[in-house]
């Protein structure tokens, strides 16, 4: 789980101001965890946390996926993977896609082992991005937040054994 981390800002005119280490996770219970691997490779592992366990209509609750790497990755590689994981679970226009792309690619900086980027799904609003509990900005789209959290819910992952664990259904 994140630590919690309190700092204080001045800004020039501004008054001080407390901020803290985001907390994707923040009010919700872990439900699963599993590791991707590439042919024997590991790739990240993977967290879940619910509010509840999840079931058919994952999608309906928040939730919050944490990605921890184990190795460098280019974040425009993991934007340009994750649209080609998102179109296994429906067709999406081309404006949409070309707009989730460069998203996407403006969100996700280049990991290192160690490095963690973490969503929460906010149900009829879109996706709150995080790196190294560092927040980014929320990308405000019901349906983009539903097909990137697919990548790894859907009934229609690449990854359904993954998608066990996350989701609780197998040790």
């Amino acid at each position: 789980m994140l630590s919690r981390r309190h700092c204080l800002i001045a800004l020039p005119g501004l008054a001080w101001q407390a901020c803290a280490e985001a907390k994707p996770d923040a009010g919700l219970t872990l439900v699963g965890q599993a590791q991707m691997r590439w042919f024997g490779l590991l790739i990240y592992d993977i967290r879940l946390w619910s509010e509840r366990k999840p079931a058919r209509d994952w999608w309906t609750a928040p939730l919050a996926l944490e990605l921890e790497y184990a190795r460098s990755l280019k974040g425009s590689e993991i934007a340009k993977r994750s649209l080609v994981e998102m179109r296994r679970q429906q067709l999406i226009d081309e404006a949409s896609a070309a707009r989730w792309l460069t998203q996407m690619q403006e969100r996700f900086p280049d990991v290192k082992a160690g490095d963690r980027l973490s969503g929460r799904h906010l149900p009829g609003e879109g996706t709150d991005f995080f790196f190294n509990g560092s927040a980014l900005p929320r990308l405000a789209d019901p349906l983009f937040s539903r097909l990137f959290f697919g990548i790894w819910l859907s009934e229609q992952t690449s990854e359904p054994q993954l998608r066990a664990k996350l989701l609780g259904l197998s040790a």
